[in-house]
């Protein structure tokens, strides 16, 4: 059993059914995942997920509503949640991915919570692998990572502006050519 509240900057952790998650002040981040590797033995960052909550448990959310049954995607429903989601602290939630290569393998999800325009130290000092999932949070997703060694764009061309995957980015891209246009 792991004891989650010796990692730098614990918040609070949750058991689930594919890995725990442990949140971390964004501020301790790299110390915690310093601490991840070298005494806890998580020596991979497989990802890093980045996720906009705007929004989230506002009035107008709506959704399916599951039973013992399931629930039939074909046929939309509009009666909303049963309960409004859980408040989130922030807009945005960063999670590392993290492997211990041990017999047998152990995961565990590192998560922060950010507000627009706030920045979080880059990882990729602990390791390396996270330099091009970082590039793809700033990308789509706008996080800054502080101290990133080379934070530019990866999947979208240099001169677009935005960033594609956040809720507020305006709907709509732009014009589609059809073969035989002109």
């Amino acid at each position: 059993m792991t004891d989650w509240q010796r990692m730098p900057g614990y918040v609070s952790h949750r058991d689930g059914p594919e890995m725990p998650t442990v949140t971390i002040e964004t501020g301790r981040i790299r110390d915690a995942c310093e601490h991840a590797r070298d005494e806890l033995g998580f020596d991979m960052c497989v990802d890093l997920v980045a996720t906009d909550f705007q929004g989230w448990g506002g009035k107008g959310v709506s959704g399916y509503i599951g039973t013992s049954g399931g629930r039939d995607l074909m046929h939309p429903m509009t009666q909303g949640l049963q309960a409004l989601p859980e408040l989130k602290p922030k807009r945005f939630s960063v999670s590392y991915h993290l492997l211990a290569l041990t017999d047998p393998p152990r995961r565990v999800r590192v998560q922060v919570w950010l507000d627009d325009d706030e920045e979080i130290d880059s990882v990729v000092p602990v390791w390396p692998t996270a330099d091009w999932h970082e590039r793809e949070a700033w990308d789509l997703m706008g996080i800054r990572f502080q101290g990133h060694p080379n934070l530019v764009r990866i999947l979208m061309d240099d001169d677009w502006e935005g960033h594609p995957l956040r809720k507020d980015y305006p709907v709509g891209g732009e014009p589609v050519r059809f073969s035989g246009e002109e």
